[in-house]
């Protein structure tokens, strides 16, 4: 089937967008951090390296499917649903969101990003007021937060995250969205050739399960240095409260929500159209 012009529009929007991603080009202070944090895990014994990265991935994974089983993630789904039913009262299951148009998807995909980067600004203006249950809990509910859009962002495009195939894709989407930027590209660029090279409907996941490795450190450990710069700043108050480390916690949590349903959104958005036409990436 042939893109409409308005699909096609959509596909130069997804390659400025991914054009982006190479052009980046990352300062001195990222530069020399990713240098450190590299020569830092080049310390530890091997062994001990892929042992902590092993059970880093299969406590994503499990959280993963914890999230994917809850109450709230299946009232989610029926909500994208019926709110599909707007626009096509004959969708049924996750898989018939494909019959909606591209700007009914964005649409409604949009929708679950809006709400999620709320939640994402309430957490970090929470953990931003320097209470030590709220820092300690910061960075598990940033990852559950955006395990769950990237999860409800791939349902709303029409794949379904409950077969071991979709549930390694999206964990891989959110491994490769919270990558530091300088290296966000190679990421895509896996995520593009895996989707190039497999059948769209298979069940099982036949390419490499690894996701955690020394680059993606960066990620939570940029959360912790958060949560030492709310500790430095919490006793600044105005007023009774204490602005300046809500305001880094609300900033940097968007921040990072934003880059990852960013991400996800693009991605799922170029894999519905290349299933509608068979593009060549």
């Amino acid at each position: 089937m042939s893109l409409t012009s308005r699909e096609k529009q959509v596909v130069e929007e997804i390659k400025t967008w991914e054009q982006k991603l190479y052009q980046y080009e990352p300062n001195d202070f990222e530069a020399t951090y990713n240098k450190w944090l590299e020569r830092a895990f080049e310390l530890i014994p091997e062994e001990v390296r892929s042992e902590f990265f092993l059970k880093l991935d299969n406590m994503l994974f499990h959280l993963h499917a914890a999230i994917q089983g809850t109450q709230l993630q299946m009232d989610a789904r029926q909500r994208i649903l019926t709110s599909a039913r707007t626009f096509y009262k004959e969708i049924e299951d996750v898989s018939d969101l494909k019959n909606l148009s591209i700007d009914q998807l964005i649409y409604l995909a949009d929708h679950q990003i809006a709400k999620h980067r709320l939640y994402s600004v309430a957490q970090g203006g929470l953990t931003g007021t320097g209470g030590v249950l709220l820092l300690g809990s910061d960075l598990p509910a940033m990852t559950i937060i955006n395990l769950r859009v990237v999860q409800l962002i791939a349902m709303t495009y029409g794949y379904e995250v409950n077969t071991p195939h979709e549930m390694m894709t999206s964990l891989k989407v959110f491994h490769a969205a919270t990558l530091p930027n300088s290296i966000q590209h190679k990421g895509w660029e896996g995520l593009i050739d895996e989707l190039d090279g497999t059948d769209e409907h298979f069940f099982f996941y036949e390419g490499s399960d690894e996701l955690t490795d020394v680059t993606w450190m960066a990620h939570p450990l940029k959360q912790l240095m958060k949560a030492m710069l709310i500790i430095v700043f919490r006793r600044k108050i105005v007023q009774g409260v204490p602005l300046i480390g809500m305001a880094i916690g609300a900033g940097m949590n968007y921040q990072l929500t934003r880059k990852v349903t960013e991400f996800a959104h693009k991605y799922y958005q170029l894999r519905y159209l290349k299933e509608k036409e068979g593009l060549s990436l």
